[in-house]
């Protein structure tokens, strides 16, 4: 006879814990009280989550501009090994993202508001997005170096500045208030339906991105308080050769701004940053309503900043604290002490961060630039180093960044560099890079930018990405159009109440906590 096969025995280990990872959109780090106490900025909620968790003080994105900044915040990879140059390039379908990995140890995932995701794969690992993107999924918006003196008609102009205040409803607020709702639902349904699986939920808002228009309710916040007004606006004639073609870009060389526009813009940006922490506020209030509070790591970060006319700069696209630092907390007081970390890193380090949380391990035979955040989570140490890469709008060729220790450097083949010394020049007013008492430290960042990039052959690849993008995407606009956004799936058959349900068991079933009987 045939001996009965033994059951497996079961698995005591803990769950893994959920992710709720939330994400801002040009949140500027330096400006926040969670940085800066003196700021004004009311942010209840995120101020409770930094004071009880691990917040990084020098937290940076690796591309000031959102599609590469969030391309290689998903893979762990800089944006010139994914190919992310700008805000129209594809994330191809076989690199891995955290939501891939996380999938792998038996998470759900899911994704409710922004990842600017272009190409066809429109979920890139998640199992399910819950809203669509509120930026196209094509290739419309190519940067073209072919063509460096025209200024593309669809960028960033000063519209969002001169027409800054309160307003009832806008773009970005229909769509984050669906991103929360979406994301609170999925909480809810998760609890009741699938509470013995961890999930991974990713859920990323608009705001505060311009155009800087918010509700009465925000804007009202900050009613007969002295805004604070840029420190250090510079000349245009004084400005870096980057900075340069910037204001060009935006539309705003010779084109000075009222003191009164640019108050009011920074007014309506404190806020949005105060709708982005009510937000976080409705989905921690949702999280414990679930009983999930204990058992969920809660991450908070963004994609870049905005320089909000400090050195007389707007938006993002450069690496300028304003424009690169992002706020970055990880929350789960009952597994890391709260902390501060003063150590340099990047949201890069994400994807090794949340495989290590989960109890897994990356693919050590696959390409990966991120670091585990896990020494400094631990308190035992972690590197201290962000690489960036900006190849898109106002660039001509790649803009690389090092930050290391207490210095930035700023390289770019037909720019001259930029050498600050952070801890002695915070507001990055002093370049030291023609200072005969740096010549070391300069050589040193020259010698580790030769060795670390072929700059003619990168050069050269994103010069036929563009080329390639431009060709395809002018084709696919003639004729009968596919669109790549990604469509919701509803099943309307499967919601509320229908015909095909018990009505008692329905309702047993979406009540929670359900009523014993």
């Amino acid at each position: 006879m045939f001996q009965k096969k033994q059951p497996k025995p079961m698995r005591t280990s803990p769950k893994p814990p959920n992710i709720l990872f939330i994400m801002a959109d040009q949140m500027a780090a330096p400006l926040l009280p969670l940085y800066d106490p003196a700021s004004i900025i009311q942010m209840p909620h995120l101020s409770r989550l930094a004071r009880e968790g691990v917040v990084f003080d020098s937290a940076y994105c690796n591309s000031p501009l959102c599609a590469p900044s969030r391309f290689s915040l998903v893979t762990g990879q800089l944006p010139s090994r994914i190919g992310a140059y700008d805000n129209a390039a594809d994330l191809a379908a076989d690199i891995p993202t955290y939501a891939h990995y996380l999938r792998q140890l038996g998470y759900r995932t899911a994704l409710s508001g922004k990842m600017h995701f272009c190409g066809p794969d429109q979920l890139h690992g998640y199992e399910e997005r819950l809203t669509s993107d509120i930026y196209p999924a094509d290739y419309g918006w190519t940067v073209n170096w072919d063509q460096l003196e025209t200024r593309p008609s669809w960028y960033h102009n000063m519209a969002s500045v001169l027409q800054a205040g309160a307003s009832v409803r806008s773009n970005q607020l229909d769509f984050d208030e669906e991103v929360v709702f979406k994301a609170r639902q999925y909480l809810y349904d998760h609890v009741r339906n699938t509470p013995a699986q961890p999930f991974c939920l990713t859920v990323s808002m608009t705001h505060p991105h311009d155009p800087y228009t918010i509700p009465a309710e925000f804007w009202d916040l900050y009613q007969g308080l002295d805004i604070p007004m840029p420190r250090h606006p510079i000349a245009q004639e004084a400005q870096d050769a980057h900075s340069q073609r910037l204001l060009k870009v935006m539309d705003l060389w010779d084109k000075p701004l009222a003191a009164e526009a640019i108050a009011r813009a920074r007014r309506a940006y404190f806020g949005a940053c105060s709708y982005v922490d009510s937000k976080v506020g409705e989905l921690l209030k949702a999280l414990n309503a679930c009983g999930l509070g204990e058992d969920t790591i809660v991450v908070f970060s963004g994609d870049h900043g905005d320089m909000l006319g400090e050195r007389g700069l707007w938006y993002k696209m450069h690496w300028f604290e304003m424009a690169a630092r992002v706020p970055l907390i990880i929350h789960a007081p009952a597994r890391f002490a709260p902390r501060k970390v003063a150590h340099s890193v990047s949201t890069i380090d994400l994807l090794p961060t949340f495989v290590a949380l989960a109890g897994g391990a990356v693919d050590a035979q696959l390409p990966l630039d991120g670091h585990s955040l896990m020494p400094h989570l631990q308190g035992t140490g972690g590197h201290d180093e962000v690489i960036g890469e900006y190849m898109a709008e106002g660039s001509k060729t790649p803009l690389f960044m090092i930050r290391r220790g207490p210095w930035k450097f700023i390289y770019s083949q037909d720019d001259i560099c930029l050498l600050y010394h952070l801890p002695d020049d915070p507001q990055e007013l002093r370049n030291l890079a023609a200072d005969a008492a740096h010549a070391d430290t300069l050589q040193g960042f020259m010698q580790e930018v030769a060795a670390r990039w072929d700059i003619p052959a990168l050069h050269a690849q994103v010069l036929a990405s563009q080329r390639r993008r431009r060709l395809v995407g002018s084709a696919l606009a003639k004729g009968k159009r596919t669109f790549w956004d990604h469509q919701p799936l509803v099943d309307a058959t499967q919601q509320y109440m229908r015909n095909h349900m018990d009505l008692d068991d329905l309702e047993r079933r979406a009540r929670y906590p359900q009523v014993r009987s």
